[in-house]
């Protein structure tokens, strides 16, 4: 064989060896959910590509005996056509059994250089780049080299298939998808700018309904604003004024004896028609939905839906009432600062290392805002300040504070037991750093305003 003629067998055999590597990580790259949203759309190759990906043990198969096969024919081509004149060169300068393998080497280094870059990394990496169209293309001439070779492949594939059982292990590829799947995808476009950073938070949040209770989104019992069935037209009327929400429970005796609610609609009708307004009137009191307090913030939303409501009291294990929560709450808690008035944020940021938080900020939104993955007795509280009591095993006072993770928790204003303002700085900037007036407590409405 010639100089040019092996020249060409190994450029040959370069492009073989180039197509089984970019076959093989195009396949092993190619994104399930998107091949099938191109079978979806009609691409009969996606569906093939997507049977491969299911049962992948004869094209893997094929693709090691193609490799295999084109590096030994490479090496004996290589060494036959570059090695007699590399000897020839190097008999110039050294003896003859010096050149000789000088000459084997020196061809081995070419040939295997050449297979490293040409047939190994610029096909894999091209196969990582693009791996859904290239896998698209390759497809068919991978199922001829399956059919042709289809003795081979099932030799080695049962195999193959011996040592997983063997060991114990599954040859199946797991397609199953979690939520922390989605949320890296969602950190991933955040990153790369697909998705904005508030949007990913959204998604987030939605995740966070199915492990956040009630109790973090509602307004608590101290917080609402509810009527007695025997309160009268005048004192209807005034708290009305005082306190204009959407939505007020009424109660028998106390807050505690919830019948039902009325809505603000209903009693401002009576009000610009110059009606009396008297909650003994069944007509004027609906049937209020009564949840407990472990539950879900999706099991909310799913029991609003069954009911047609957006109205829940919520109830503890003694069946005393701990607040109340509406779907605007739900939704909130969703959306997060996209819809919350700026004078209601629960979290306001002092400088880079100290934040001011509510008491009654939910346990998630602290975690998320300190970077912290969580905090002790986790399970035992949801809000800040059930954290402080868990930790102090008692009513936290003005001044009492508590260090962990990094983090200075030091309670800042205290309201008739209530835990308005939690001062949070990083340790290291807590012994430097100046007192800190608190800002105003924020107040929490009972329900959403009309």
């Amino acid at each position: 064989m010639t100089l040019s003629q092996s020249i060409f067998t190994i450029g040959v055999l370069i492009v073989a060896s180039a197509f089984f590597s970019m076959a093989e990580i195009s396949l092993a790259a190619a994104r399930r959910l998107r091949l099938r949203q191109m079978a979806d759309e009609g691409d009969a190759r996606a569906d093939r590509v997507l049977r491969m990906q299911e049962q992948p043990g004869d094209y893997f198969t094929v693709v090691q005996i193609g490799q295999n096969a084109v590096a030994i024919l490479g090496g004996i081509v290589g060494e036959g056509a570059l090695g007699p004149h590399f000897h020839a060169l190097l008999s110039l300068w050294f003896s003859e059994p010096v050149a000789q393998t000088g000459a084997v080497l020196v061809s081995f280094l070419i040939i295997a250089s050449l297979f490293i870059l040409l047939a190994d990394l610029f096909p894999k990496r091209l196969g990582m780049a693009e791996p859904e169209r290239l896998v698209l293309r390759l497809a068919r001439p991978m199922a001829c080299c399956m059919a042709l070779l289809r003795p081979l492949t099932w030799f080695y594939s049962r195999g193959a298939d011996a040592l997983f059982r063997v060991f114990g292990l599954s040859s199946l590829r797991d397609e199953s998808i979690t939520s922390d799947d989605i949320l890296a995808m969602m950190d991933a476009g955040a990153r790369a700018g697909v998705l904005a950073v508030r949007e990913q938070q959204v998604i987030t949040n939605v995740f966070e309904l199915d492990t956040r209770t009630v109790s973090s989104a509602m307004s608590p019992r101290d917080s609402v604003a509810f009527f007695l069935r025997d309160d009268p037209d005048a004192v209807i009327r005034l708290r009305i004024a005082a306190e204009p929400f959407s939505t007020y429970p009424v109660c028998e005796g106390d807050i505690d004896h919830v019948v039902g609610y009325v809505d603000a609609k209903d009693l401002f009708q009576r009000v610009l028609n110059d009606q009396p307004i008297s909650l003994a009137d069944d007509s004027l009191v609906r049937k209020v939905l009564i949840v407990p307090d472990r539950l879900t913030l999706s099991e909310v939303l799913e029991q609003f839906r069954q009911v047609h409501e957006d109205f829940a009291v919520i109830v503890n294990e003694y069946s005393l009432v701990v607040g109340v929560v509406t779907l605007n709450d739900v939704m909130s808690t969703v959306m997060g600062d996209l819809i919350a008035p700026m004078d209601e944020e629960q979290i306001v940021q002092r400088d880079e290392n100290s934040w001011l938080i509510d008491g009654v900020t939910p346990i998630q939104d602290v975690l998320r805002t300190l970077s912290l993955d969580e905090l002790p007795h986790a399970g035992e509280y949801e809000t800040l300040a059930g954290f402080l009591m868990v930790m102090l095993r008692r009513v936290p006072r003005r001044t009492d504070s508590v260090h962990w993770g990094g983090y200075t928790f030091e309670v800042m204003d205290v309201d008739s037991h209530r835990i308005d303002q939690v001062m949070v700085s990083r340790a290291q900037a807590a012994s430097s750093g100046g007192n800190l007036a608190p800002l105003p407590a924020v107040e929490r409405a009972a329900v959403a305003a009309p």
